[in-house]
């Protein structure tokens, strides 16, 4: 996934991450940090919020490279009050 998103193909990024998920893996907090920086370069902000509000019901605490990923997908799309 990190690779994917490293190599601005954040689509692929999103595949595998649903795919890690339908075959019963669960993802930690380093595979969300990277899909939510995916989904920066997708200039999906919303999904990026969306992720953020599961990875914490999950119980997952985010860190410091997920702040980053967050804010960085929210300015991206313009989206910074969120």
């Amino acid at each position: 996934i990190s690779a994917c998103e490293k190599g601005a193909q954040w689509e692929k990024a999103q595949e595998l991450f649903e795919e890690l998920q339908q075959r019963g893996l669960e993802p930690d907090i380093i595979t969300y940090s990277a899909v939510i920086s995916a989904c920066r370069n997708g200039g999906l902000w919303e999904k990026a919020l969306e992720l953020f509000d599961e990875l914490q019901q999950r119980g997952l605490e985010p860190d410091i490279i997920t702040y980053n990923a967050l804010i960085s997908a929210c300015a991206k799309g313009g989206q910074l009050k969120k």
